[in-house]
């Protein structure tokens, strides 16, 4: 993809996400300079979407290219988070790192879900 053979992207930070669609909204927020692998969707027992289904071998195979840091990009659902925790398995020894959850900025407490808050207090730092 053009995004990915740009000579100004960083070749060692690889970030996963499930669509192109999660892709472009991280372009959008320009915050990642690295390269993207995307996987195709995101693992569902329900709907029968399995780790075959996905690009993950691919995935694997690409990390073995001097990639020293994959960052987990996946949705804050049940279907994003069993993807990453698989994800996190399957890359074992490499340096993983997911995005952060919890209260957005400009969000107010008393609009928000009891997930988003319970991860949001598991995630706190100090100042």
């Amino acid at each position: 993809c053009a995004i990915c053979s740009d000579p100004r992207r960083d070749p060692h930070l690889l970030c996963v996400v499930a669509d192109v669609a999660d892709l472009w909204a991280l372009e959008r927020a320009g915050v990642f300079r690295g390269r993207y692998h995307v996987l195709g969707g995101a693992l569902s027992a329900l709907d029968g979407i399995t780790p075959e289904r996905l690009s993950v071998a691919p995935l694997l195979e690409r990390v073995k290219s001097g990639v020293d840091e994959v960052i987990l990009a996946m949705n804050a659902t049940v279907e994003g988070q069993t993807t990453a925790h698989y994800l996190m398995d399957m890359l074992g020894g490499m340096k993983v790192t997911r995005l952060a959850h919890g209260v957005p900025v400009g969000g107010e407490l008393d609009y928000l879900d009891e997930g988003t808050l319970s991860a949001a207090f598991k995630a706190r730092r100090a100042l």
